[in-house]
Order: structure tokens, then sequence, then C-alpha cells
């Protein structure tokens, strides 16, 4: 049966992958260049890369489930989970190798409950769970790197080098909460033993910390 759907009509590619006709094309290049089209042993792949590109942006952009997403693009569903199962991984997220000189980041743990002890921890939400250091960039807001998940009671000082994120943005300024004291990042002023209140100066700071979300 034949599709609805295709990256062969343009129109089709800015509302599920977000990017312009260039990018989309830039993307189907360096996929390609990563081997993400290998000629297969037996069936081949019953729709061109660039199809199988869009399904799995518009599977991930969109509310529909694959039953109604594999009709769009003239598949059946089993093929459809076939597709984003082999080219999910080459589209997850790659960390970024290098950053501005001017570029500021923004760090927080979060702890995700699992049921995977190997690596889970009972932590102080009381639940087997794994911190997870998660990297933004503090201009746009994206996530440029995730650090390797840790024992979830281990606090956020020791997961920011356990988990390889502190490895991931090198010299680049980072700002934290005050859960990262006694690292080299930029975190709030704290009020000093004897003093009622933190002078004027350094209450600016803990604001604008605050307002770029740590």
């Amino acid at each position: 049966m034949s599709g609805v759907i295709t990256a062969s009509e343009p129109s089709w590619t800015a509302p599920f992958t977000g990017l312009s006709p260039r990018q989309f094309g830039k993307l189907i290049t360096a996929l390609r260049r990563e081997g993400a089209d290998p000629v297969r042993k037996g069936r081949p792949w019953s729709l061109p890369l660039e199809d199988r590109v869009l399904l799995v942006a518009a599977y991930w952009r969109t509310n529909l489930t694959l039953r109604q997403l594999a009709p769009l693009f003239g598949v059946s569903k089993s093929a459809a989970d076939r597709i984003i199962d082999h080219l999910g991984p080459a589209l997850a997220l790659q960390q970024r190798k290098r950053f501005r000189k001017d570029t500021v980041l923004i760090v927080v743990g979060t702890l995700v409950p699992t049921g995977d002890h190997t690596i889970a921890e009972q932590s102080k939400n009381y639940r087997y769970s794994t911190n997870h250091q998660v990297v933004i960039d503090a201009d746009t807001r994206l996530v440029v790197a995730i650090g390797r998940p840790v024992a979830g009671n281990r606090n956020d000082c020791k997961a920011w080098e356990l988990s390889g994120a502190k490895d991931a943005v090198g010299k680049t300024t980072v700002i934290a909460d005050g859960g990262y004291r006694g690292t080299d990042l930029v975190i709030p002023h704290r009020r000093e033993k004897g003093h009622s209140e933190l002078p004027d100066w350094r209450r600016g700071c803990v604001n604008l910390t605050a307002d770029l979300g740590c």
C-alpha cells in the first residue's frame, strides 16, 4: 500500500522533524556516513532511509500510536516498529564535544526511580533510583550532555564527577545549585555563620542563579 506522508514531499519535513529541507538533507547525509543505511541481507527495508527517518521523527513528535502512524507511511505496524528500533539509537542525543568560549551551562541532578537494583540504591525519596546529571545551555536551554546514571544515594557533588558529566563539559563555565558545594562550579552564595543576611551583591547572584533554572 502507498503512504500519505513521504520525505520526497518537502512540506512534510518541517512539521514532523522541526528541520528545514536543507537541514533534513544534512541529517540524512550524516546518517549514511555513520552507517545507518547498510545493505541488509534478506528482505530490504520497505521505505528509503529518508522516509524511515521521517517516520521515527513523526513517532517522537506526535501522540500517534504505531497502529495509527504506520498506514500514513504505507507500512505495517510491525515494520514501523522495526524501523524505530533500528534508527532510534542513531538519532539519539550525541553529547557536544566543544563549546564556545563564552558558553555558560547549567547542571542539575535528578533522581529517576527504577527497578534495576544493579545500579539503583535507595535515595532521599525512599525509592530505588539513579542519579542523572543533566547539563543544558543557559542561552538556548537545550540539553548538551547527560552523565552516566549512578546510584541514587550519591549526592550531586559525587555524581557530577562519577557520571562523566564533568569531563564532558571540560573547562566551560557551569552554574549549579547549592548541592554542588566543594566543586569548581558556580553556585549561589550562602549566608555565613554569624551574619543575619547576605550582602546585596551576593543576594543578586543568588537570584540570577535561580532565574537560570538552578
